[in-house]
């Protein structure tokens, strides 16, 4: 039987959205750009979207979906009325208007940011790759493969060396790791979205390779706390440059000497960001961290 062409959708934008922004900003790893149209590869499914002016297209995907996936339910001129507290803020805002948080699958996306710890996105983009290509399944859309994200039972049985061929590095024992223990105890991530944020924080506290950055990007990617407020280099380079007020000279000085950061500073900074932005802090990180790195390379 031959398969009939999915048929294009297109959907009228009555809010901000900016596809470019929402795609690039780092936030996930699994989307390529060929010609004018996005392919990415969402749990057994590929579709492809590209934006013109307030019109979405897409194929291969129902209007729900793409409405959830890119949470057109968050009202953005609402959400920058609660976050724009500063001149700081302001410039992101006006830069990056339109950029959304996804809405990402939670196991995808716990063990995505296992493997981002110390990596650029290109070399974060690579194991995923490699991970998918090797232990998920190929599925074809307009000539190109693409591979579903593994499951958890296809990577808790996978040997360690067979990981290691992902180019995963130290990042094995914690993947593989893990995985088992979500397959033995038939572990449910999903729950994690009616917890509070510090309940579902501990959980995920709880898996090997998990720190609070890790479990951070989780909550807020696909856990739904868009409260969640990771730091990391980026967001230490906005506080240093822009709210180094908010804080004693000491511990200003203090982190301007370290490029890493101990977990007593992740919280305090983490703190500041939540406290300071309110419950939609992991929106104005978002919009800060793009800034600054984009900042960074137009000053370079």
């Amino acid at each position: 039987m031959v398969n009939e062409r999915p048929i294009m959708a297109q959907l009228h934008l009555s809010l901000p959205f900016d596809l470019d922004f929402t795609l690039c900003c780092g936030q996930t790893f699994r989307w390529e750009k060929q010609d004018d149209w996005w392919y990415g590869t969402v749990g057994e499914n590929v579709f492809k979207v590209r934006q013109n002016g307030d019109k979405l297209e897409f194929e291969n995907a129902s209007e729900a979906f793409v409405r959830r996936y890119f949470r057109f339910s968050d009202d953005l001129p609402e959400i920058f009325s609660q976050i724009n507290k500063d001149k700081h803020m302001v410039k992101a805002i006006e830069q990056f208007k339109g950029l959304r948080i996804l809405r990402q699958d939670p196991w995808e996306c716990l063990i995505s940011y296992i493997c981002a710890t110390y990596k650029n996105i290109a070399a974060i983009k690579r194991m995923l790759l490699h991970l998918s290509r090797k232990f998920g399944k190929e599925v074809v859309l307009d000539g190109y493969s693409f591979f579903t994200f593994p499951t958890p039972m296809k990577l808790a049985k996978a040997t360690l060396e067979n990981l290691r061929e992902c180019e995963l590095g130290y990042r094995v024992k914690y993947v593989s790791q893990t995985s088992k223990r979500i397959l033995r105890n038939d572990y449910d991530l999903e729950h994690l979205k009616k917890a509070t944020y510090d309940h579902a924080k501990e959980e995920l506290l709880r898996f090997p390779g998990v720190g609070p950055k890790v479990a951070d990007c989780v909550l807020l990617f696909s856990l739904e706390k868009l409260d969640a407020f990771p730091v990391d280099v980026w967001i230490r380079r906005a506080v240093l440059r822009h709210y180094s007020g908010s804080f004693p000279s000491e511990f200003v000085n203090t982190i301007s000497r370290h490029k890493s950061l101990s977990e007593a500073t992740y919280r305090r900074l983490n703190l500041f960001g939540r406290q300071y932005f309110g419950k939609y802090a992991g929106y104005a990180q978002e919009y800060l961290y793009h800034y600054e790195r984009t900042q960074t390379r137009s000053r370079s």
